[in-house]
């Protein structure tokens, strides 16, 4: 699975790819495939914060824009990299920027993150519960609901501050990493992904599913 994010990844406008990992197993299989490889510690509490020592490793310069891809992530349309990347060039101040769609079921499963922006697209919470909500008993209609693609870009001087902060309690209470840059008052922007991200694999049943589009070559 990690040969086909990586694959995916390269397919990208991305001037280098890296596999970070504390896994000497994934380590290994990285280098069997080709991959750069970048050995982090063991201790990190996010996926975020092992990309911090990552790009330390890999001597990147503070206003370099580094992508996090997430290993799980096989079907993820490489348009997607290209596109966060994008609008965090675009706005110089911002520190971060992630993408969402449309969400219309599961609004009450755990496993799908949900994420609220404001007027300007910049995020305002994300969570694992349904959010936001709107009251049936004044006959609110329900808002429109997002959910958060699991991938960011990062200006990597800000990447190395924000790993620098300790962890906040909401980060630890929602078990959502990209609340920390939020609870310090940073800036994350959110825009809808030009196409659809696909699937994750969370579970066996998802691999199996993954793998059959795979190679039936249907993937997005």
């Amino acid at each position: 699975m990690i040969q086909w994010v990586w694959e995916r990844a390269c397919r990208s406008g991305a001037e280098q790819v890296a596999v970070a990992t504390e896994d000497v197993r994934i380590a290994d299989a990285a280098r069997d495939f080709g991959a750069r490889v970048c050995m982090t510690s063991a201790d990190h509490l996010s996926g975020t914060d092992r990309v911090g020592e990552a790009v330390t490793q890999l001597r990147l310069a503070d206003e370099s824009i580094v992508v996090n891809v997430q290993g799980d992530e096989p079907l993820l349309p490489p348009v997607l990299i290209d596109q966060v990347a994008t609008i965090l060039h675009g706005l110089p101040d911002a520190d971060a920027a992630t993408l969402c769609e449309p969400l219309e079921r599961e609004r009450t499963d755990a496993d799908v993150v949900k994420v609220v922006r404001d007027v300007r697209g910049r995020a305002l919470y994300f969570s694992r519960a349904d959010v936001p909500w709107a009251s049936l008993e004044t006959g609110d209609r329900p808002m429109p609901r997002h959910r958060h693609v699991g991938l960011y870009a990062w200006r990597v001087g800000r990447l190395l501050h924000y790993t620098s902060l300790p962890p906040c309690p909401l980060e630890r209470a929602e078990r959502l990493e990209q609340l920390r840059l939020l609870y310090y008052g940073g800036w994350l922007q959110v825009e809808e992904a030009a196409v659809s991200a696909g699937i994750g694999v969370d579970t066996p049943q998802e691999l199996e599913r993954a793998q059959r589009m795979l190679e039936a070559d249907v993937g997005p």
